[in-house]
């Protein structure tokens, strides 16, 4: 009777830890089962009433399973009464603002609630700043504020030529991802509360293509030799499909527009200046220009062509030898401007300009030099340099 005594304290002691254990998996358990000696086992076969104890310990263990998946169960069902809406706003707003623009038009179709969180413009300042910040500037921004204007001085303007927003979007757009719903009257109704100054409009309407806006185009007409190192003033569209833009620059002249199709994004800058192209850009760094320093020059063919903006940099006088001790180019009313992309012959490769009372200057065989502006950006001097020809231009 002792010696049974001490077997049933022993196996009690034995099997404690495993009493106080919250139920596993059905695997974890037969995992810590087979880890078991099997000496163990077969000791604890031997005797029926270790094996009906053990049968009452897994039964036990089953049924705190199965309570804890009914419980789940009554979660889940719980769970299923709530919607997005129920989560805290400060969570609400998170999820949104790591939406990318699609799932925020979808999300905006889901009701009322949902569409004046979606159309926000803290959101789509956002998306407008990441997918378009490089390439829209002010210039473009006061185009925007001019159209939406218009729209809005005409009142519902369903006699314009582009009826509105609204009208807009319930074209046949190039999106796979926007859905609109369209009623008898061709009038969309998801987005019937959009404004048309809002940052969504402006930034569906840019998708789109069907809104034109100003930039500026590195090396044009596909990096025609006449234009290598230059950047010019254009009207862009963007193509979804493609991601790619369409370009329309001003006549020249008698030269009828020309339009340029496939640009990539590399080759699109915002104007750094607000000087339409056809004005005289007022230089205000004539004073701070050393030799080595970067500058963009304007340059036209003539006087009915529009500005460009040509690269080059600022070099030494014929009588410096370009020995930094003893340089005093920087105090001379002549700056030497090179452009080092042509030849040492090319007669575009050197021109001078004068400080004092700078304007236009030039003639209709060399054309005509226009106003300076220093390019003190890294990554302006960085994007000119990636552009450079791979030959020598004459």
């Amino acid at each position: 009777m002792l010696l049974y005594f001490i077997t049933c304290i022993s196996f009690f002691l034995f099997l404690k830890p495993l009493l106080f254990l919250k139920p596993l998996l059905s695997w974890a358990c037969e995992l810590r089962l087979i880890s078991l000696s099997l000496k163990s086992i077969s000791d604890l076969l031997r005797n029926h009433f270790w094996l009906d104890f053990l049968c009452e310990i897994h039964a036990t263990m089953s049924l705190g399973k199965e309570t804890t998946l009914t419980k789940k169960v009554e979660n889940v069902e719980d769970t299923q009464n709530m919607s997005v809406l129920d989560l805290p706003e400060l969570v609400l707003e998170c999820i949104l603002e790591r939406l990318p623009p699609a799932s925020l038009c979808q999300m905006a179709g889901v009701c009322r609630s949902m569409r004046e969180r979606c159309v926000s413009d803290h959101l789509w300042e956002r998306h407008m700043k990441q997918k378009w910040g490089r390439v829209i500037g002010p210039v473009a921004f006061r185009e925007w504020k001019w159209h939406v204007a218009s729209k809005r001085s005409i009142g519902s303007a369903r006699h314009g030529k582009q009826r509105s927003f609204m009208r807009l979007v319930s074209l046949p757009w190039p999106f796979s991802w926007m859905r609109v719903k369209v009623d008898t009257n061709n009038s969309i109704k998801q987005y019937s509360s959009l404004p048309v100054d809002s940052a969504m409009a402006w930034y569906l309407a840019l998708e789109s293509g069907n809104f034109l806006f100003p930039a500026q185009v590195y090396n044009r007409e596909n990096g025609l030799v006449g234009f290598m190192l230059s950047c010019y003033d254009a009207e862009l569209s963007y193509d979804l499909h493609s991601d790619t833009f369409q370009a329309r620059y001003p006549p020249h002249g008698r030269r009828a527009v020309s339009i340029e199709h496939a640009i990539p994004w590399e080759r699109l800058r915002a104007p750094p200046v607000d000087t339409p192209p056809h004005d005289l850009h007022i230089s205000d760094c004539l004073n701070d220009l050393h030799p080595g320093d970067h500058i963009e020059i304007q340059w036209r063919r003539n006087k009915e062509f529009p500005y460009g903006w040509w690269y080059g940099v600022v070099g030494h006088l014929e009588s410096c030898d370009g020995n930094e001790n003893y340089c005093r180019c920087q105090i001379s009313d002549t700056v030497v401007l090179e452009f080092n992309q042509y030849t040492p012959d090319s007669r575009w490769r050197r021109t001078t300009i004068s400080k004092k009372d700078h304007r236009e200057e030039g003639n209709e065989a060399d054309g005509f030099y226009g106003g300076i502006r220093k390019i003190k950006n890294a990554n302006e001097i960085s994007i000119w340099k990636n552009l450079w020809p791979s030959e020598v231009l004459d």
